[in-house]
């Protein structure tokens, strides 16, 4: 059964690095969380590692300038990686074609910037669905609007056979007090009509080699049992972090608060449903990251 805790602190000795989810554990996409960034401050001041990991479908360079206006100062994590710069790799890779229809707002731009890691990367062109011979998912073009509004979009994609390269597996997320959905909700639907979604972010296994990798880039090799995975998501952090073997800390007061009943901290009982009916059990849980 998941343990309870009051703060990062009381099992911070047993982690050399952390991998932090961002939007519902040190901020809602509105503001940063104060108590959050003094946890991971606390973390680093013991010596710890932290890496952000998120499902933001963008290269680490926007999250982080994001992180900026947000104001989450950067002496509180030492590396990013994100679902956008894994799935990118996979794109310059040519796994969903050259030509490819992008599903997505006008901000997510970013993903096509030129990828220098690659040796050879294939030349991307966007074109129109009729052209495609793949697609790309970076969220919804309107993240308020029904996921359905897709199906005629997609039946003539699934019978062109198109993959679709989901660049956030996540399915929704809270702006503030407002839901949005993301582009995990999109190959969710894809998936069921029969079409085939490649996913690179979190729960896969992409986002977490990418994740080891900036680890060893600022030269911190660090075996899993020293590594902890933090986030506010059952079906992404969670079910990531224990996909790994990595120590998970579920932030109950995230996406899950109502299920929970997080006010402080998550109603116990019903901590213990939500994680029965999900088949998850994180090593700790805890209201929010502090």
């Amino acid at each position: 059964m998941t343990r309870i805790i009051d703060s990062l602190a009381d099992i911070s000795g047993q982690y050399d690095a952390v991998f932090c989810d961002l939007w519902g554990c040190v901020h809602d996409g509105v503001q940063a969380f104060p108590a959050a960034i003094a946890a991971l401050r606390a973390f680093k001041a013991e010596g710890g590692t932290v890496v952000m990991l998120t499902n933001a479908p963008r290269p680490r360079a926007s999250v982080a300038k994001q992180l900026d206006r947000l104001g989450v100062p950067r002496d509180c994590w030492d590396v990013i990686a994100t679902s956008g710069d894994s799935a990118r790799a996979a794109m310059y890779q040519g796994v969903v074609g050259q030509k490819v229809w992008h599903i997505g707002e006008p901000h997510d731009a970013p993903f096509f910037e030129p990828l220098e890691l690659l040796p050879d990367p294939v030349e991307i062109e966007k074109v129109d669905l009729n052209e495609a011979e793949g697609i790309v998912c970076t969220g919804p073009f309107d993240p308020h609007a029904d996921p359905a509004v897709m199906r005629p979009q997609f039946l003539l994609a699934k019978t062109k056979g198109l993959k679709l390269l989901c660049a956030n597996p996540d399915i929704v997320v809270d702006r503030g007090e407002t839901r949005e959905w993301c582009a995990g909700a999109l190959a969710q639907l894809y998936t069921e009509m029969g079409g085939e979604s490649l996913y690179f972010g979190n729960p896969h296994p992409p986002i977490y080699d990418l994740a080891r990798k900036r680890l060893q880039q600022i030269d911190r090799s660090t075996p899993d049992d020293r590594i902890l995975a933090i986030g506010d998501g059952i079906r992404t952090d969670v079910q990531g972090g224990m996909g790994e073997n990595i120590d998970t800390l579920f932030i109950t007061g995230g996406l899950a608060r109502e299920e929970t009943g997080t006010t402080d901290q998550p109603d116990p009982p019903k901590l213990a449903r939500l994680l029965t009916d999900a088949e998850m059990e994180p090593t700790y849980s805890i209201g929010m990251l502090r």
